[in-house]
């Protein structure tokens, strides 16, 4: 019997412009023209103004580790433990949940604050997520 899958993601007309960027390799986020807020999670309109003028860029994909908890249960499918879950803070300021990899999953490997930059996790033909490696250099 086949292994459990990963969930997947539901894209919606909102976060469409987010996968379709994940899966041409790129990291794009919103900006609002009206006070020049920078959000992530994709929505129509800011968090911060609540201006429905907002724009779409691409991202640098570059960051730095803000928090994590390393898993070691094999609660969720499509997990090999251990396995970190991130807190990943972008250069243009959001937050976001991701996974570290190329890394050790253990405290002495992921310090807080290492320097972080995006890869890409193809899990079928429509949804590619955004995970996080050790920058180079």
């Amino acid at each position: 019997m086949a292994e459990p899958q990963r969930a997947r993601p539901k894209p919606t007309p909102e976060t469409q412009h987010f996968w379709e960027g994940t899966k041409a390799g790129e990291l794009r986020l919103q900006r609002c023209d009206a006070c020049a807020h920078v959000y992530f999670p994709p929505r129509p309109f800011c968090p911060s103004c609540a201006s429905r003028k907002v724009s779409i860029f691409k991202a640098s994909g570059k960051g730095f580790l803000y928090s994590y908890v390393i898993n070691h249960r094999p609660a969720a499918p499509g997990f090999t433990p251990p396995y970190a879950i991130a807190v990943v803070e972008l250069d243009e300021g959001p937050r976001m949940m991701s996974n570290i990899i190329d890394s050790p999953q253990t405290p002495e490997a992921l310090e807080l604050d290492m320097k972080l930059e995006v890869a890409f996790q193809k899990l079928d033909d429509n949804i590619t997520l955004p995970v996080f490696r050790p920058a180079k250099g």
